[in-house]
């Protein structure tokens, strides 16, 4: 089961998955919001953490999270002081119920991470790719529209023309025919 933590939040935060199963994952801890209060509503074991990107939106709430439940954080780069271990370029990341496979996808962030499951048919977008063909900004720090279009094309080679769910860093989740949103996000971003 996915849930949106961050669902009906008023401040400024990005959106918060917990992912619940054999190995119960938040995927970005949101900011602004009392998420410890919110993840213990729901359970009271929380297994890890794994950030999309390190943008102060995705992991404010982490310092309460990590002290709520001892958990340790995964990543793509540990030069960042809020990531504990790395996840490396499509290595497999058990999230709930299922494998999940990192891709490195820059051009929001240098350390951006999308998240797929072919079995689970779901994408973990962070703020790559949202609903209807929107996608991440390119004029923050590291920004770089070449770099982006680049990882949407790749998750857009990568996951299944039927994909069924795509959980995005701000908005809504998409679960109706993601994979033409994520067409949608290549073709825009090439618009300049």
């Amino acid at each position: 089961m996915i849930t949106n933590l961050a669902r009906g939040v008023q401040a400024f935060t990005s959106n918060a998955f917990l992912v619940e199963g054999d190995r119960t994952v938040l995927v970005d801890t949101g900011s602004n919001f009392d998420a410890v209060a919110r993840i213990e509503e729901r359970t009271t074991d929380l297994d890890a953490v794994l950030l999309t990107h390190t943008h102060h939106d995705h992991l404010g709430n982490l310092d309460a999270v990590r002290d709520a439940f001892g958990v340790e954080t995964w990543g793509f780069d540990t030069d960042q002081p809020e990531v504990d271990n790395a996840v490396a370029d499509e290595e497999s990341v058990r999230l709930g119920d299922h494998s999940y496979t990192a891709l490195h996808t820059p051009g929001h962030k240098n350390d951006h991470l999308c998240f797929y499951s072919s079995a689970a048919s779901v994408l973990f977008a962070g703020d790559l790719i949202f609903q209807n063909g929107s996608f991440g900004r390119t004029d923050l720090e590291e920004g770089d529209r070449d770099r982006l279009i680049e990882s949407i094309d790749r998750v857009r080679e990568r996951v299944d023309e039927h994909l069924s769910e795509m959980y995005v860093g701000h908005g809504p989740s998409v679960t109706t025919d993601p994979y033409q949103d994520i067409e949608l996000a290549g073709r825009a971003a090439r618009m300049r």
